[in-house]
């Protein structure tokens, strides 16, 4: 049988990227990690929207971030305010903003906080007396867009639109994965890669040794402490990076 990658972001994701690898040869099997489940906008985070107009930046951190984000946008704000910037944290988050026609920033060096704040516009921002900063995302997460805007002087609030979890039936998932041939996965998030493994339960010493594409070096190093022994980085997590990858160290009908 035809070793199998497996992907495992929400199904919309999976099945476009299923397409790509499709046409250049690769099988896939799709299995999402996660389900993403919105928030219910309470009074705070209403809050937060109204006074939208009282920020200079507005960051979001993934695209279900954007695409939530922009629904409260289009519920309050019938005309975006002027004097935002608008930035992405990569550039498949940056589409779906500039889809909708803000003029959204992204790092072309990078898919993360560092890169993101390597844009030369915060060297402005950073100047402002009275920077503050609207962070669109899920529940928790990375600190270290808030930490640097704080130590520069400025304000960080959090419009936190969904949460995180473990898709349902996982570990059932995971069995048929491997029947179906999975022998690589990719996996684009810490929290995804844990829930891969807690789905894997005894056949994780099995599973680790699959090939494990990841997007960068936080998720590689979490992979690597896992056990995992076989890990290729992508340039990021977008379909361009992850394919690329993928046709770059291609999995063998021997796995390897």
């Amino acid at each position: 049988m035809t070793p199998a990658v497996l992907l495992t972001r929400l199904p919309a994701d999976n099945q476009r990227l299923a397409a790509r690898l499709q046409a250049c040869g690769v099988r896939s099997h799709c299995m999402p990690l996660l389900q993403i489940r919105p928030q219910e906008e309470d009074g705070e985070q209403r809050g937060l929207m109204l006074d939208l107009d009282r920020y200079q930046a507005v960051i979001a951190v993934s695209p279900v971030a954007a695409r939530l984000g922009l629904e409260r946008l289009d519920r309050y704000w019938p005309q975006v305010p002027v004097g935002i910037d608008w930035f992405a944290v990569g550039g498949s988050t940056a589409g779906v903003l500039r889809d909708y026609g803000l003029p959204a920033q992204a790092p072309e060096d990078g898919q993360d906080s560092e890169a993101l704040l390597r844009l030369p516009r915060w060297e402005a921002l950073f100047a402002l007396p009275q920077l503050r900063v609207l962070i669109w995302r899920g529940v928790g997460g990375r600190e270290h867009l808030a930490n640097r805007i704080v130590a520069a002087g400025g304000r960080v609030d959090y419009l936190e639109l969904y949460q995180r979890l473990p898709a349902d039936n996982l570990a059932q998932a995971v069995s048929a994965a491997l029947k179906d041939g999975v022998r690589g996965i990719v996996v684009l998030s810490i929290q995804a890669l844990e829930y891969w493994q807690q789905a894997a339960g005894a056949d994780w010493p099995q599973q680790r040794a699959w090939r494990c594409w990841v997007p960068g070096t936080r998720v590689a190093e979490r992979a690597a402490e896992l056990g995992c022994e076989d890990i290729v980085m992508c340039r990021g997590a977008d379909d361009e990076a992850v394919v690329a990858a993928i046709m770059a160290h291609p999995l063998t009908t021997q796995g390897e």
